[in-house]
């Protein structure tokens, strides 16, 4: 757990110095975006969602249950999410980079010497769990906002592998499956509990994901101009986007190029088509007659042990909206689940920037349907 927490902020403190490299530590210089925090403020809120549960011991999210006040004599104001609306994080009196991190640097040693007296039981561990987790998503965040402001990333990042078994199909033949009620490690967020059953009918569904070559022939067919492909709801973004093909996709003579952090790149066909919202990718099936999968249908899957099923390149999209599970109740984060009911979608899997120790079959992600600045695909089920 330590050198996992160590490894979490070097990390973040990494990737923060990129856009500080742009000149996007000033929160002048950051884009008003809804889908983006400006860098300076989720530095300081990441520690700060440290300190709150593990070095203040809060028992919940609510801003009376912190047990002692914070290192930041203005902390609260500044970092705490469920006060600080996203439109005012722009304007906030924050400390310099320099300062923020300091502050970085004093919450994980004081995060350090207070685990290394700690119990190793799950309950004594969870707020630990809990900070790793935030602070593995901020990560992958803060690498969806370098993406949206043009920002180079690690060159590691920089380029999907090519999807395996294009093309191929496997098939369940269903059965009874138990979604939620524990994973791996010692940790689960609320919204994956509690367990259930589920029956799952049989099915059939793609090996790989789909292609950037097999979205460009949805593309060429008129797929974004036919609207019988669309739902009112995906009719309606579309209008609004006004949009011809996937985000950063760019007609060059007769190939297609993309954006990749900042840079024109030639679209490779064998990679997964990424940064497609939830309406283009039913607009994809609608054209290929085909569908996408339930999150109960992709769990399955996943944990079947079918070698041929390769999941973690991209977030997948899934049929099922965001939704609890029976016996539903909100912990400690109480915010992290519960406003987002009914509103957003689940994706399964991971993506290539996800640490591979945050990634689990059973982890359920979810985003407003809109949403393509995230690295997300789909792949697709027969009916």
């Amino acid at each position: 757990m330590a050198e996992a927490l160590q490894s979490a902020r070097h990390y973040t403190l990494s990737l923060f110095d990129c856009f500080a490299g742009m000149g996007f530590d000033s929160l002048s210089r950051v884009p008003h975006i809804a889908t983006i925090n400006p860098p300076l403020w989720e530095l300081g809120h990441t520690a700060w969602f440290a300190e709150w549960f593990i070095l203040r011991e809060a028992a919940s999210s609510h801003p009376a249950d912190a047990q002692r006040g914070s290192l930041l004599t203005r902390g609260d104001d500044w970092f705490d999410s469920s006060l600080v609306p996203h439109r005012s994080r722009w304007t906030l009196d924050l400390p310099s980079p320099g300062a923020l991190k300091t502050y970085c640097h004093e919450v994980l040693d004081r995060t350090l010497d207070k685990l290394s007296r700690e119990a190793g039981t799950d309950e004594a561990l969870y707020p630990y769990r809990l900070a790793l987790a935030h602070e593995d998503m901020h990560g992958e965040a803060y690498l969806y906002s370098m993406q949206t402001l043009g920002v180079a990333a690690p060159a590691q990042l920089t380029r999907d592998a090519a999807v395996h078994s294009q093309g191929a199909q496997i098939a369940y033949p269903g059965g009874t499956i138990v979604l939620g009620g524990g994973r791996e490690g010692g940790f689960v967020f609320d919204n994956e509990k509690a367990a259930h059953p589920v029956y799952v009918a049989p099915f059939r569904i793609d090996a790989g994901l789909v292609t950037n070559a097999q979205f460009a022939d949805f593309v060429a067919d008129g797929g974004y101009q036919n609207r019988q492909y669309w739902s009112a709801a995906g009719s309606a973004w579309l209008m609004r986007q006004e949009r011809s093909s996937p985000r950063y996709w760019q007609r060059d003579a007769d190939q297609w190029r993309t954006v990749r952090f900042g840079r024109l790149a030639t679209l490779s066909p064998s990679e997964p088509v990424r940064h497609v919202c939830l309406f283009e990718a039913q607009a994809y099936c609608a054209w290929a007659q085909r569908r996408l999968p339930s999150e109960a249908e992709w769990e399955y899957a996943a944990l079947s042990g079918q070698a041929g099923f390769r999941w973690g390149q991209l977030w997948e999209w899934t049929a099922t909206p965001f939704e609890p599970y029976p016996g539903f109740a909100p912990e400690r984060y109480r915010e992290y689940s519960q406003p987002w009911f009914m509103t957003h979608q689940v994706l399964r899997g991971a993506s290539f920037a996800t640490p591979s120790r945050f990634g689990s079959a059973r982890f359920r992600n979810f985003f407003m349907p809109e949403r393509d600045d995230i690295f997300c695909g789909l792949r697709t089920c027969a009916y």
